[in-house]
């Protein structure tokens, strides 16, 4: 080939100042944000069980740092994640198989849901974790 491309002046893709601030938005970014952290949580697992594999000494000090108030926090803030992808993956599997819930009202609708499903879910988890 001889000479080079003409590069094309059109954007990809819309950018963020076009369009409006929506639940719905928020929920996409939250669903990427929750992905991530729970691939950390993953190495927080894998943590604890080399720990159980490890012997007491060991365990003792993940326990320690799990129950600590940062510990929890993280706990507590993995949980939400865990559920929250959860419902949010649900969602998607509803818009990809049968296609329902796709009307701006009803996906914000889904996507608040989503958040208090998974705070109020996440809150259960740790009461009933402390009431045990």
């Amino acid at each position: 080939m001889s000479g080079t491309p003409k590069a094309d002046s059109r954007p990809l893709s819309p950018h963020l100042q076009v369009w409006r601030f929506h639940a719905t938005m928020l929920a996409s970014i939250t669903h990427r944000i929750t992905g991530v952290g729970l691939y950390f949580g993953t190495l927080l697992i894998t943590a604890w069980l080399v720990a159980l594999a490890s012997g007491p000494d060991a365990y003792a000090v993940v326990e320690m740092v799990a129950f600590s108030i940062p510990g929890q926090l993280i706990l507590f803030l993995w949980a939400v994640a865990i559920l929250y992808h959860f419902a949010n993956g649900i969602r998607h599997l509803v818009w990809d198989g049968p296609g329902l819930g796709f009307s701006p009202k009803v996906a914000s609708q889904i996507s608040i849901f989503n958040y208090a499903f998974a705070i109020v879910g996440a809150v259960a988890l740790m009461a009933a974790a402390v009431l045990s």
